[in-house]
């Protein structure tokens, strides 16, 4: 289906080694600390973002550290992967679907969990749907990893995928914001593209002060009672609406 997963082809992910980041390589910069290389500001909240990372991240010059940033970071045994948006110097994230909760999702019955290519020697886990009747994906977010004073978006990134049936009633997807403001719309999935990435934009939000604040986003369709087969779920983009 040309997405580039194979449960062959890539290692599980339980059996990879995975790095750690040392105390005697974590170099600690004040959030507005600069250098020459770059003259930049160092990115919002990266210390506390990349302590969660899976491989080391090199601070040394600010001119190395946003190379690799904008080249994403892997957090959390790939659940999660973090960059910085190299036009607008905003904090990205990409919340793939084993950080996503899913109904179901692990009963094999179900759901179906392949490997999807994201780079040259990572793969991530994607949720494919054998059969459900009930549909729904849950997840949530803390405000304060994201950039202050910029706009976001909220994207679902999903595929469907041969053979693909049940999707006559619409599918729901919501955003809770951290004020309990509820964004909501309907999308009809039956007419969209199959075997490619699509992206359904859920909502957009300003990020304030708050730093106990959180997001929550929603994907479900359960009232028509239909079975469903053939969505791949591969996760949920935060981005600067461009």
């Amino acid at each position: 289906m040309g997405a580039g997963w194979s449960q062959d082809e890539a290692p599980q992910s339980s059996q990879e080694p995975r790095n750690t980041i040392s105390q005697s390589q974590d170099i600690h910069y004040k959030a507005t600390e600069t250098t020459p290389e770059l003259n930049l500001p160092l990115p919002h909240a990266y210390e506390d973002i990349v302590k969660d990372a899976d491989s080391p991240v090199d601070k040394s010059s600010t001119e190395k550290l946003y190379r690799q940033l904008h080249g994403g970071v892997f957090l959390n045994q790939k659940r999660k992967k973090y960059w910085v948006d190299e036009k607008s110097k905003s904090n990205c994230f990409m919340l793939f679907a084993r950080n996503l909760s899913i109904n179901w999702s692990d009963d094999k019955r179900y759901w179906h969990w392949p490997y999807l290519k994201e780079t040259n020697d990572v793969f991530v886990d994607i949720a494919e749907l054998l059969k459900v009747c009930w549909l729904e994906v849950n997840g949530k977010f803390e405000t304060r990893k994201l950039s202050p004073g910029v706009t976001y978006e909220v994207i679902f990134v999903i595929m469907l995928k041969e053979p693909a049936y049940g999707w006559e009633a619409p599918v729901n997807f919501t955003l809770v914001l951290p004020d309990g403001n509820k964004k909501e719309q309907r999308q009809s999935l039956k007419e969209k593209p199959r075997g490619q990435w699509i992206e359904i934009p859920v909502g957009q939000f300003d990020t304030s002060s708050n730093k106990d604040a959180e997001i929550e986003f929603s994907l479900y369709e359960y009232q028509s009672g239909k079975w469903k087969r053939g969505l791949v779920i591969k996760g949920v983009t935060i981005r600067p609406k461009s």
